[in-house]
């Protein structure tokens, strides 16, 4: 029987959850597996790793640190803004995304994290950065 290695292209049912047991994604709940190439960095490495030497129909719980998933959070990463930078219209509030387009325009996605008299603070960091996670994954193809 095959098992995954580098370069493979896979189909992959997964729920990530947190350690406190809160799931954050699932291709199960979704009902369509994620399908990629392994070593073309499109997951975070932790992932990718977990797969390799699995068999198609296989399951297994793997535990990823942060180190292998999103990293620590970045304090650059984290900036005050004045509010008569915002749009007229945008009332910020604790939790709400917002949507910033680079010098690059590349679109960055946010999280407002305080709201001042004058100014927001935002936060570009990965949801979740400085989180261990833990994965249960089936490999539903080999190609």
């Amino acid at each position: 029987m095959s098992q995954v290695k580098q370069n493979d292209a896979v189909k992959v049912h997964y729920t990530g959850k947190l350690e406190d047991g809160q799931v954050f994604d699932s291709s199960v709940e979704r009902g369509e597996p994620i399908e990629f190439t392994l070593g073309q960095g499109q997951l975070i490495p932790g992932f990718e790793a977990g797969l390799i030497g699995m068999e198609v129909n296989e399951k297994k719980t793997i535990n990823i640190p942060k180190e292998e998933a999103y990293g620590e959070p970045k304090d650059e990463l984290i900036q005050e803004v004045q509010k008569d930078q915002l749009p007229e219209e945008l009332k910020p509030e604790v939790g709400m995304p917002l949507v910033s387009k680079g010098p690059d325009g590349r679109e960055i996605n946010l999280v407002v994290t305080d709201v001042k008299d004058e100014t927001i603070v935002v936060d570009a960091n990965h949801p979740l950065a400085g989180k261990d996670l833990i994965f249960d994954l089936e490999v539903v193809e080999i190609k």
